[in-house]
């Protein structure tokens, strides 16, 4: 199974393939890599121990960030991911991201952005639009129209418990006039925007 993979100067940390959403521009309709990967696909989700493990078979000092983000939501594995990341904070004192849907909240049913606090340096969520209803034709989340209320309400709890917080929109996937919504959205909540390209 690949658990970690190279991304540019980062090291990703593939941890789960479940996710309550089905986007309909997401990678894994049309492949099964990403970066320097073989294949995302688990064949059943690794303990904490098994990804702590795998830490060792890299050179850490090559990568800036240690990123969850694989072919899945990540908070979906959410205890292995808080024993994974603290243990890359205090053994290699790496900046940690996840990149999630934002969805964390709904998948367990509590606010879980506390337990960000101290361990992780950046969190990454999955704006895609302005648009509560053009959101939910997009995203295709299991939780239905109350995904792009608490997708926001999570942003804004984690600008409490992560230094960094960083909205993004896929550029191929609005209007202009909706990123300027986007940009607005960020403002008021306290996140970064990024529009990112479409990765083919």
């Amino acid at each position: 199974m690949e658990i970690l993979y190279k991304v540019h100067n980062n090291l990703y940390v593939n941890l789960t393939n479940k996710c309550p959403c089905a986007c309909t521009f997401c990678l894994r309709q049309t492949m099964d890599r990403v970066g320097e990967s073989d294949s995302l696909w688990l064949e059943r989700e690794p303990s904490a121990a098994e990804v702590i493990a795998e830490f060792a078979k890299w050179d850490m000092s090559r990568f800036q960030e240690v990123v969850f983000c694989g072919f899945g939501e990540p908070t979906e594995a959410l205890p292995v991911l808080l024993e994974a990341a603290k243990y890359v904070k205090e053994t290699y004192q790496k900046t940690i991201r996840i990149n999630t849907n934002g969805l964390g909240n709904l998948i367990w049913n509590r606010d879980i952005t506390p337990e960000f606090d101290g361990l992780v340096d950046v969190v990454s969520i999955s704006l895609n639009t302005p648009n509560a209803e053009r959101y939910h034709e997009l995203v295709q989340s299991k939780f239905g129209d109350r995904s792009f209320d608490a997708m926001l309400d999570f942003a804004e709890k984690c600008t409490k418990h992560v230094g960094k917080v960083i909205m993004t929109t896929v550029d191929t996937t609005i209007t202009k006039a909706e990123e300027e919504e986007c940009r607005r959205i960020c403002d008021r909540i306290g996140a970064v925007y990024r529009i990112r390209p479409w990765e083919s």
